[in-house]
């Protein structure tokens, strides 16, 4: 396990990626991937913040952390967006993804999903054809050259693949989750082939990015995972998702890649061997609530790097509470392979006073940051 070292000086690029990896550093991040919902900006605005919504453009001296390439890892062209019915408390509507939901106005509630765009292996075939094809120009932005620019300048570490790209994650919003889970029973076939393409499409589009720029860290989105354990069985994980997690990994390692990262809510004990075991070396967020205890995970797995943690509803209390949480992971301050962070996003039930006062206290369990 690599160590806390004050003597080495290093710039955020490196600091990330040495940290993902349990080498020594000279300090841990200082870095929030998972950022508040709007409503807890409205709040925070009401009590003096005149700060971003960003996580990075906030006034609180982040480090730059990974920033994710803006290269679209789904469909193109998306589905039209389209309000389907709206009465003034709730709109429904298509999204991008071709989900029709409904959202209650105003609230940044888990919408309720009334339909999905794959029901059978036609709607996946014609998916793939029409929307799916790695090579879409589309795909990278007109001012790529600019962007690429100013990510260097910011020393950002380089993250491709964010929310919502997965195996699991992306089926899930592709079938809904109750015909996904019945279909690895139903249609293992189908199933196979739409993790499968969905491994070499992401992996074409990787290749193109790599051209001009190298990528540090690539990420899987899942949230495959509730309070009670993984939505799927080991044995179903070892047969639909290790070969392609596998794939990833083995591709990011021939490229020099050397961060692959896996984000789930939810307790994903029974789960973590397996990732160790596919090559997977950074997990996140690890829910309190959903009984994640991340100091003794990082016991039992020492050589992965964990992101978060830090149980979001002690925020809600007061200082005293806070300064017991910091406490409960104090051992985590000492050693690399960490990223301190909250568990998941900062709800509006948080003060602007409390969370600035975690970020003091964070930033002095940290180090050499005030």
């Amino acid at each position: 396990m690599g160590t806390i070292d004050r003597t080495l000086s290093m710039g955020n690029r490196e600091r990330m990626v040495r940290t993902c990896l349990n080498k020594d550093v000279d300090r841990l991040p200082f870095w929030c991937m998972l950022g508040p919902w709007s409503e807890t900006i409205v709040r925070w605005q009401n009590e003096g913040y005149t700060g971003d919504y960003e996580m990075r453009k906030m006034p609180f001296d982040f480090d730059a952390g990974f920033e994710v390439l803006p290269v679209q890892l789904g469909f193109c062209p998306h589905f039209e967006l389209k309000v389907l019915h709206d009465d003034g408390i709730k709109r429904t509507i298509q999204n991008e993804f071709g989900i029709t939901l409904i959202h209650k106005i105003g609230h940044s509630a888990i919408p309720q999903i009334v339909s999905s765009p794959v029901t059978t292996r036609d709607d996946w075939e014609k998916i793939k054809t029409e929307r799916l094809n790695p090579d879409s120009p589309e795909r990278f932005p007109q001012n790529w050259q600019k962007v690429l620019s100013e990510m260097k300048e910011r020393d950002a570490a380089v993250q491709i693949g964010v929310f919502p790209y997965g195996l699991f994650g992306t089926l899930r919003d592709l079938m809904g989750v109750e015909p996904l889970l019945l279909n690895f029973y139903e249609e293992p076939e189908l199933i196979h082939d739409m993790m499968d393409y969905l491994t070499d499409f992401w992996i074409a589009i990787y290749t193109k990015a790599l051209r001009d720029m190298h990528i540090d860290h690539i990420h899987i989105w899942e949230d495959m995972s509730g309070k009670n354990g993984p939505l799927i069985s080991p044995a179903m994980f070892r047969e639909f998702m290790q070969p392609n997690y596998e794939k990833i990994v083995r591709f990011a390692r021939e490229n020099n890649i050397p961060v692959v990262s896996v984000d789930t809510d939810g307790n994903m004990d029974i789960m973590m061997p397996l990732l160790e075991e596919s090559g997977i070396n950074l997990v996140l967020p690890f829910e309190v609530q959903a009984g994640c205890d991340i100091v003794e995970i990082k016991k039992k797995y020492p050589n992965i790097c964990l992101h978060g943690g830090i149980d979001k509803r002690r925020l809600t209390f007061g200082f005293t509470e806070i300064d017991a949480e910091l406490d409960r992971i104090g051992d985590l301050f000492c050693a690399s392979g960490y990223i301190p962070a909250l568990d998941h996003t900062i709800h509006p039930e948080i003060s602007y006073e409390n969370f600035c006062y975690f970020i003091t206290r964070l930033k002095e369990k940290i180090g050499g940051l005030i």
